[in-house]
C-alpha cells in the first residue's frame, strides 16, 4: 500500500487528530509519516484570535507543505479551514462528526446559570461571547488563548470561574473532568464544521483520495457543508461572530445560525429546514441579512467584511 504523509499542527489536540487518521490509515495498511508545521496562529499566542485579521491563519503553512509535496495530505479541525478551499487543493474527506456543542468547565459551579454575579469567564471567541452576553450580560468576559491543557490550567489556577470549550477537543483528550455543562446548540449556536476533521489534498489527486475516501462520512459532509455554505454566504471566517449548525431531521436537513454583535446587543438567529444543504444555506443566510446581519458584521470589522472573507 501507498506511503502517505500527513501534515499537522503540534497542538496536543492537532497530534490527536493527526495520529487518530494515521492508526485508520494504517488499518488499511498504509504506511504513514506524520510531519509537524507550525502554523501563524500558532505563533500569535499574546493577542485574541479576532484581532490577528490573518487569512487561514491555522492552514495556511500546511497547505504551502501540501503544494510543494512535503505532506500528500492535511488534517485540520474544519472549524478553523477557510470556507473557500484554496485553488489547487481540496476536502478529500470530512470525518464522522464528534459532539458538536460548546461546553461550560469550572471547578466549582455546576453549570452557566448557576455562576455568580460578575463571574469571570474565559474565551477568545467572538461567536461565544456574544451569546454569553445575551444568556448572562452581568458576566466579565475574558480573552482565553492557549492548547487545552493551557486553558484549563488557567481555569485551574483560578484564573476564571469558568471556560468555555469545544466539546469534541476535550472528548478526544479524554479531558472531560471539569465540563459541568454540554450547552445545547439551540442556547449557544456551535461554530461551523465544529466537532469535524476536514482531509485537505492536492486537486485532480485521485489515487490519495481514493485511499481516504473511507473516511468521509456522508452525514458529517451534508451537514458542515450547509453550514460551510452558510458562513461563506455571509462573508464569515471562523473568528467571527456567526454560529451555524445543520442536523438531519427525517428526510430535511434543519439549519439553525445566530449572527451576533460581540456585546450582546444585537443578535439575531434564523432556523429553517429544506432539502439541499446549500439551497438551504441561501435561504437562512438572505433571512438574516434582510433583518440585518451585513450591518452587524460591518459595525465590527468594517466595511471590507460585506465581501467573503476569511480570516
Amino acid at each position: 500500500m501507498a506511503a502517505l504523509r500527513i501534515g499537522s499542527r503540534g497542538s496536543q489536540l492537532a497530534l490527536w487528530q493527526a495520529n487518530h487518521i494515521a492508526a485508520l490509515l494504517r488499518e488499511q495498511g498504509h504506511r504513514v509519516e506524520l510531519e509537524i508545521i507550525r502554523t501563524t496562529g500558532d505563533k500569535i499566542t499574546d493577542v485574541s484570535l479576532a484581532q490577528v485579521g490573518t487569512k487561514g491563519m491555522f492552514t495556511k503553512e500546511i497547505e504551502e507543505a501540501l503544494a510543494e509535496g512535503r505532506v500528500d495530505l492535511a488534517v485540520h479541525s474544519l472549524k478553523d479551514l477557510p470556507t473557500e478551499v484554496p485553488p489547487g487543493f481540496e476536502l478529500a474527506a470530512i470525518t464522522r462528526r464528534e459532539d458538536p456543542r460548546d461546553v461550560l468547565l469550572s471547578q466549582k459551579h455546576d453549570g452557566l446559570s448557576h455562576l455568580p454575579q460578575g463571574a469571570r469567564v474565559g474565551t477568545s471567541s467572538l461567536r461565544r461571547q456574544a451569546q454569553l452576553k445575551v444568556l448572562r450580560p452581568d458576566l466579565e468576559i475574558q480573552p482565553l488563548r492557549g492548547n487545552v491543557d493551557t486553558r484549563l490550567r488557567k481555569l485551574e489556577s483560578g484564573e476564571f470561574d469558568a471556560i468555555i470549550l469545544a466539546a469534541a477537543g476535550l472528548r478526544r483528550l479524554g479531558r472531560t473532568e471539569l465540563v459541568r455543562e454540554f450547552i445545547p446548540a439551540e442556547t449557544m449556536c456551535p461554530a461551523a464544521g465544529q466537532g469535524a476533521l476536514g482531509i485537505e489534498i492536492r486537486a485532480g489527486e485521485s489515487t490519495t483520495r481514493q485511499h481516504l475516501r473511507f473516511l468521509d462520512d456522508a452525514a458529517a459532509r451534508t451537514a458542515t457543508s450547509c453550514e460551510r455554505a452558510l458562513l461563506h454566504q455571509l462573508g464569515g471566517g471562523c473568528q467571527v461572530p456567526i454560529g451555524a449548525f445543520a442536523e438531519a431531521r427525517g428526510q430535511s436537513l434543519h439549519l439553525t445560525a445566530v449572527v451576533a454583535h460581540p456585546d450582546g446587543s444585537r443578535v439575531l438567529r434564523e432556523a429553517q429546514e429544506g432539502a439541499g444543504p446549500e439551497k438551504l444555506a441561501a435561504s437562512v443566510a438572505n433571512a438574516l441579512l434582510a433583518r440585518g446581519a451585513q450591518e452587524i458584521l460591518q459595525e465590527v470589522y468594517g466595511s471590507a467584511v460585506a465581501a467573503p472573507q476569511q480570516p
